[in-house]
């Protein structure tokens, strides 16, 4: 609108300029040279103006005429520009729909007409891999890490080869190198404590876990609960080593980082029992016990309690299942602890009371056929339970969520599938053959340790950002 106003003011005015200049025609006149011109002052304005226009336009032709060669040369530059990015675009399409030959023809295609190998490296390096010559993709990987620009990507290239390959030292080596370039990549993150996880190195994985943490990458839940079972480990390897301060220590981190934890409150009453503080973890297991019970717990609490005999031992289990009485584990902890003391009857009132509020477990069942046969039960009512135990749901176990590994000792990498932090204290899947079951893996490989001559689980692949 303002243009238009513009436009208007200005035709206006060189109306009113020409119509004045008509109705004032005036008169010049000039001598020069023995010459003597005489003419209207419109005139001459009018002649001034027409020479000027024409100067310029003779100057905008020559300007025009001088930078031609300029301007067909980089419309030819462009125009190769153009059909670069398209062969570069096409060589992308050409990866994705895993056709190696045609990605390396439009890889060529795109270097020979771009001639900028940064752009192009990752598709030739791309087109090299899905044609099987890793060497050659290993060479432009390589080639790209001395690119700024590129680095990241020649990184993740490498990375990816060695994971590929099983080099977890080389792999280990360019994430770092990764995740000094970019510390606020999730992959990155993810890789590298994959890495660190798989090799044993707990003190290294909870300082990028904690990073991660303090980046946002993850969230606050998911963050304690990972620097928990890390510190759960740490506790394991001081443990080993006999370093009981570090043990108990480290328990206790991974029992404020994630109270719900069984392994930390089972390693942190385990070491207060060792240091001599038997009241204080006895403490540990009855808060444990609210939470979530687990048979480990019993013999610890049973020597936390100064239990010397079987009878003791059972008013030791009954004093613990008061902090959860309607669970299960209460209910199996007293009648077993009844069996040994030979109590027959209390044995035989925990058991139905938990048969009747649950369905029996394996282990229910066969105590149950184990009291038919030692408090003069008939063979058949303690046969009829054995078989029951073999249809019974499986006892709980660590159980892999990611594999459906089923071990007897937690750890934080399962030994199957290498993944870190998937284990949880359930039943295994027992039910084999069905469409969808999962099969649990009983040969499970240990967890890794801080150790150099270990022999280490296959490495999962890098958890995607």
């Amino acid at each position: 609108m303002i243009r238009i106003v513009v436009y208007f003011v200005v035709v206006t005015l060189i109306a009113a300029a020409t119509v004045w200049l008509v109705q004032e025609p005036g008169s010049i006149r000039m001598e020069w040279l023995g010459y003597e011109i005489t003419t209207s002052a419109a005139f001459l304005i009018a002649s001034i103006l027409v020479f000027a226009i024409v100067v310029a336009g003779l100057y905008r032709g020559w300007g025009y005429l001088r930078n031609a060669p300029h301007r067909i040369g980089e419309a030819w530059k462009q125009r190769r520009r153009n059909q670069g990015y398209q062969a570069l675009t096409r060589g992308m399409v050409a990866v994705a729909a895993g056709d190696a030959d045609e990605a390396k023809k439009q890889s060529r295609r795109a270097d020979s007409l771009l001639q900028d190998p940064p752009i192009t490296m990752l598709l030739s390096a791309q087109a090299a891999q899905l044609a099987g010559d890793e060497s050659a993709a290993r060479r432009f990987f390589d080639a790209m890490t001395d690119n700024p620009e590129t680095a990241f990507l020649g990184l993740r290239g490498l990375l990816t080869q060695a994971m590929k390959a099983g080099d977890t030292d080389k792999a280990l080596e360019l994430a770092k190198r990764a995740y000094r370039l970019k510390p606020q990549s999730a992959w990155v993150v993810d890789a590298l404590f994959d890495l660190q996880t798989h090799k044993g190195l707990w003190l290294e994985a909870q300082v990028t876990a904690e990073q991660a943490g303090r980046s946002r990458l993850l969230g606050t839940t998911a963050s304690r609960s990972r620097r928990a079972k890390l510190a759960v480990e740490t506790a394991l390897a001081a443990k080993a080593k006999g370093h009981d301060m570090a043990w108990r220590k480290d328990a206790q981190t991974a029992m404020d980082l994630d109270p719900d934890l069984i392994p930390a409150a089972l390693e942190l009453a385990r070491a207060t029992l060792k240091a001599g503080k038997p009241r204080k973890a006895a403490t540990i297991i009855e808060r444990a016990w609210t939470r979530q019970p687990h048979p480990d717990f019993v013999p610890h609490y049973i020597d936390a309690r100064g239990a010397k005999d079987a009878l003791s031992a059972v008013k030791a289990t009954e004093k613990l299942a008061t902090f959860n009485r309607t669970h299960p584990e209460s209910y199996l902890m007293v009648a077993e602890a009844a069996i040994t003391a030979e109590l027959w009857g209390e044995a035989r009132t925990q058991l139905t009371k938990l048969t009747a509020d649950y369905s029996p477990s394996a282990r229910a069942c066969r105590l149950m056929a184990t009291l038919e046969e030692k408090d003069g039960g008939s063979p058949e009512a303690m046969r009829d339970w054995l078989v029951q135990a073999s249809l019974a749901d499986p006892e709980p176990s660590w159980v892999c969520d990611s594999c459906g590994n089923a071990v007897t000792e937690w750890s934080a990498v399962c030994g199957n599938c290498g993944t870190f932090g998937t284990f949880d204290w359930k039943s295994p899947p027992h039910v084999l053959g069905l469409p969808g079951a999962p099969e649990p893996v009983t040969n499970a490989l240990p967890a890794p340790v801080a150790t150099t001559n270990s022999t280490t689980p296959a490495l999962p692949p890098a958890r995607q950002s």
